[in-house]
């Protein structure tokens, strides 16, 4: 990469041209609607209210085409360390290239991913059977507890959510992330020590939500067999890349999956860090999410931009941050077992994005990541859809849907259907003050139109829906690809390294300092801002 880097391009005349046409002109243009509408296999993706028409549409994309993307992908793909502050490659579609058509990752990778793939079937095979004790592991159990935090929970919480009507029968699972000891001991309480499962994931096996958490489950596990650390032991697994902590921890050598350095926390639900989803769907559905993945994977390396799934998600994504200057985006699925979305985007999306220094040190002159928030409709609609509709900041919004829910009542999914697709509607088209005015029927003419005014939706408000036929693991492992490839492309064009985190680091670092000084000697707090110290003292006062 250049050290001297230069702006995005400012698309001002688009901009300028597209401010005094409206979302209901734009709509009208049914051409334009077909280009803005792309089907990326298993998902419909419709940009069609989104605030470009043909001309701006395809400035951005000879603008991206410019930068020389597919390189990049390319590298991406095949094992170059575009990690450049950790000197890593990235390689998480390596995790789903055994579904890939024509897989380009290093053939060693392959065969290791394939090799862990082998070892979970084998251990998740044996759980479902009851026959645990065949892979060092307790012969009954009828709970799974996931204990990771950011990307070893997020990814996994989302899809063993998503996916509850796959789930197998006699397993439960659970996810413990938080510190906070309610948690651990709520949920304690509700699992029977003798058929519990823990998946301890770490990449460094010295997490410390993680560990903390660990510890509590072992202490209860051992109580339950008086003490018996063998038999505790059975009780647990571990993905991690540190075998000889884990070991040191408790965990014996047969019973840790791999993690590997070239896959970061937020891209690892395909890895060993996804035994829970494993667990909960069986490895068939399992290696189904990683063939949807795979089929992203493939769309993203073959099609042109104008067809490509993941390059028109940036479009949009560039159009409304760098041109339209919009500072956040909401995520709205109607779908409530896509709850977790929101939050495994935020962290996708952020934490890869969230940076504003070039790989060389140069500032980034443009904004980068909005920030991403969200819940599910139509709930979200009795909450905030108020200030989005008529609010003083235009908010771009992600509509998630599908057309084939997974039970039977098919009244109450038209009538969700009907409000994703009228949320969509009335936040383009909005309503005229002539309209809201022959609604109003009684008063003066003062009170007809001060009514009107406040009933008035001035429209032109752009969101994106993504309808996928029905949830299943490849539809889901498509969809989450589908942001995945957004993200690199984004990192690309704001030329920043959506693979490395250092911002989590400095917290963590302070945390660590902070913890031994909560018992401490308030005079001895000098190492710390005088808010810090304050707040300490506030803390041991009322202890």
């Amino acid at each position: 990469m250049d050290s001297k880097h230069t702006r995005l391009p400012s698309f001002e005349a688009h901009a300028s041209r597209l401010a005094s046409t409206h979302l209901r002109q734009l709509l009208a243009d049914e051409a334009r609607g077909d280009r803005l509408r792309r089907r990326v296999g298993p998902i419909l993706l419709d940009l069609s209210r989104q605030k470009l028409d043909t001309a701006a549409l395809d400035a951005v994309g000879e603008y991206i085409e410019s930068t020389h993307w597919q390189a990049a992908r390319d590298a991406m793909f095949s094992g170059e360390h575009i990690n450049t502050s950790e000197d890593r490659a990235v390689l998480h579609t390596a995790l789903r290239s055994g579904a890939s058509r024509h897989p380009v990752a290093p053939a060693d990778v392959r065969k290791e991913v394939e090799a862990t793939l082998q070892r979970m079937e084998k251990i998740v095979g044996a759980v479902h059977r009851g026959e645990g004790e065949t892979v060092g592991l307790i012969p009954q159990v009828t709970d799974v507890v996931n204990i990771g935090i950011g990307g070893s929970d997020l990814g996994p919480r989302l899809a063993v959510h998503a996916l509850e009507q796959f789930h197998v029968k006699g397993i439960r699972s659970h996810f413990l992330t938080n510190v906070d000891g309610h948690a651990a001991y709520n949920l304690m309480n509700q699992l029977d020590p003798r058929h519990t499962l823990v998946i301890l994931v770490s990449k460094t096996f010295t997490t410390q939500e993680t560990l903390l958490n660990g510890g509590v489950f072992r202490d209860w596990i051992l109580r339950a067999h008086d003490g018996d650390e063998r038999a505790a032991s059975k009780h647990f697994l571990a993905v991690s890349s540190n075998v000889e902590a884990a070991e040191k921890w408790g965990v014996p050598a047969a019973q840790v999956l791999p993690m590997w350095d070239f896959v970061g926390g937020r891209y690892s639900l395909w890895s060993a860090v996804g035994a829970a989803i494993a667990f909960s769907v069986g490895m068939d559905n399992f290696r189904q999410m990683l063939a949807g993945a795979a089929e992203v994977d493939d769309h993203f390396r073959s099609a042109p931009w104008q067809e490509n799934g993941p390059v028109l998600l940036a479009i949009a994504e560039l159009w409304n941050r760098n041109v339209l200057k919009r500072t956040s985006r909401a995520v709205v699925p109607y779908v409530d077992s896509l709850v977790d979305l929101p939050s495994y985007l935020q962290q996708l999306e952020m934490e890869s994005l969230g940076k504003h220094v070039h790989p060389d040190g140069g500032i980034v002159e443009d904004s980068t990541v909005p920030v991403v928030w969200g819940s599910i409709g139509t709930n979200a609609q009795h909450a905030y859809f108020q200030a989005l509709h008529q609010g003083t900041d235009i908010v771009p919004l992600e509509f998630i849907g599908i057309v084939k829910p997974a039970h039977p009542l098919v009244k109450n999914h038209a009538a969700l259907l009907s409000n994703l697709l009228a949320q969509a509607a009335a936040l383009a088209l909005g309503k005229t003050f002539d309209e809201a005015l022959a609604e109003a029927k009684s008063g003066t003419d003062e009170q007809r139109r001060a009514l009107a005014e406040q009933r008035t939706f001035e429209g032109d408000r752009p969101s994106t829906v993504l309808m996928l036929d029905s949830l299943t693991p490849y539809s889901l492992g498509a969809l989450i690809a589908l942001y995945e490839h957004k993200v690199f492309l984004l990192g690309h064009l704001w030329r920043i390294n959506a693979f490395d985190q250092w911002g989590v680091e400095l917290g963590k670092a302070i945390a660590s300092q902070i913890l031994p000084s909560l018992d401490a000697n308030p005079d001895a707090l000098t190492q710390f801002d005088s808010a810090t110290r304050a707040l300490i003292k506030a803390i041991q006062s009322r202890k």
